[in-house]
């Protein structure tokens, strides 16, 4: 996929009309349904201040939840006008519907300056399916469109790519800035590339391994994961995640990639999956029979530490433990730091890496945290991402 897309730097926009999308799926309080965290909507915040200081009509979409394709009251993007117009520091009309009478009449009344915040796209059913009447209908409300909502690109919509095909399409500062630091680190970084990767299932991680071995000089494996590497060189692994599915698989990456790929040397093991469980530090070879492994150990933590601070480049997705529980924080604490301390491209590719870097409050002292998890993930991959493969190249 070519991630080198134009942006809104390279378009012409004085006093156009835009349609930009955003991901505003921001997180609600199960029961007051009120919005416990803005920071999707103050992400947005540089591209649409952007856009009004061209003199832009600014006409917002994004969905919010899962309403499968019906009017969900609760779900309603009603609330993030709201908020949205308090970090903007200027009104936002809302208009009730997304290509209907109310939606019509209110973007063709939009001026320059103005700022117009459609209802959830998905409580239309064709929004998901990409639909290219709805698509046309909602590009004919503007000129342009502008893609900032990294989050969804990896969904072939038609508020995320269908629209491309009636308007000129451009990305968004939040879009660029996420393709220039994960497509920059995979395809031209600084030697030597470390990826690391960690999480609980080989499965979801699969053609990310395929991908990295093509192009990192190490590849870091922990987390649950890392036990089925080790069940395919023999290793007693005890109750530890397993996928006995993918043995084959692991013995075939491990005889591709020799040492390229490092694996965990010792582990904190327990007796159960609990934060207060009974714990040992043991080696790959004195794992016991009805324990598991919940974290990475202090010797491996302080080997993939190494590995991580002296790179020219580090892409990073997946804990190396059960990071939830304080016991098992430690190996995904030591990489994290360890990225911190990097002199090197640092990139966080969203998910638990994100929350856990955030957590640790180091998130300014690497070079990007991802916003899209699932889209960060599909883009280590090399999978072409729908909502950018719209755009227009360089």
């Amino acid at each position: 996929m070519n991630y080198r897309k134009k942006s809104i730097r390279n378009a012409e926009l004085q006093g156009k009309k835009v349609l930009l999308r955003v991901d505003f799926n921001v997180p609600l309080d199960k029961k007051t349904n009120a919005i416990t965290s803005d920071v999707r909507i103050r992400a947005a915040l540089p591209t649409v201040q952007y856009l009004l200081d061209q003199g832009c009509a600014l006409i917002v979409c994004s969905h919010l939840g899962k309403p499968k394709g019906e009017v969900v009251p609760a779900l309603s993007l009603a609330p993030v006008a709201e908020r949205f117009a308090e970090l903007l520091g200027k009104s936002v009309l809302f208009a009730a519907d997304t290509i209907g009478e109310d939606a019509k009449a209110k973007a063709a009344a939009l001026r320059g300056g103005e700022v117009l915040l459609l209802e959830n796209t998905r409580f239309d059913k064709r929004e998901e399916k990409n639909d290219p009447e709805f698509s046309k209908a909602l590009a004919s409300l503007a000129e342009v469109y502008v893609s900032d909502a990294f989050g969804a690109v990896h969904r072939a919509h038609a508020s995320t790519a269908g629209v491309a095909d009636y308007l000129p399409a451009y990305c968004g500062f939040l879009v660029e800035k996420e393709l220039t630091a994960i497509g920059g680190a995979i395809e031209d970084p600084k030697r030597p590339l470390v990826a690391v990767l960690g999480g609980a299932k080989i499965a979801d991680k699969l053609a990310v391994i395929e991908n990295l071995l093509s192009k990192a000089d190490t590849l870091i494996i922990g987390g649950g994961m890392a036990y089925t590497f080790l069940k395919a060189q023999g290793y007693e692994i005890g109750t530890s995640l397993l996928d006995e599915t993918k043995l084959d698989y692991c013995r075939e990456m491990l005889q591709k990639a020799g040492d390229r790929i490092v694996l965990p040397v010792d582990h904190i093991v327990a007796d159960r999956y609990d934060a207060e469980a009974q714990t040992r530090i043991v080696a790959n070879d004195a794992i016991p029979a009805d324990w598991m492994g919940l974290d990475i150990g202090p010797e491996s933590a302080a080997k993939f530490a190494e590995i991580v601070k002296n790179a020219g480049t580090v892409v990073w997705n997946g804990p190396m433990g059960v990071f939830e529980f304080e016991k098992f924080a430690g190996g995904t604490k030591a990489v994290a730091e360890a990225m911190a301390a990097c002199a090197g491209v640092t990139v966080i590719g969203g998910g638990d890496s994100a929350s856990a870097i955030e957590q640790l409050g180091l998130e300014d002292k690497v070079t990007h945290v991802s916003t899209g998890g699932g889209a960060s993930l599909e883009f280590m991959e090399g999978k072409e991402l729908p909502g950018v493969a719209c755009l227009l190249d360089q």
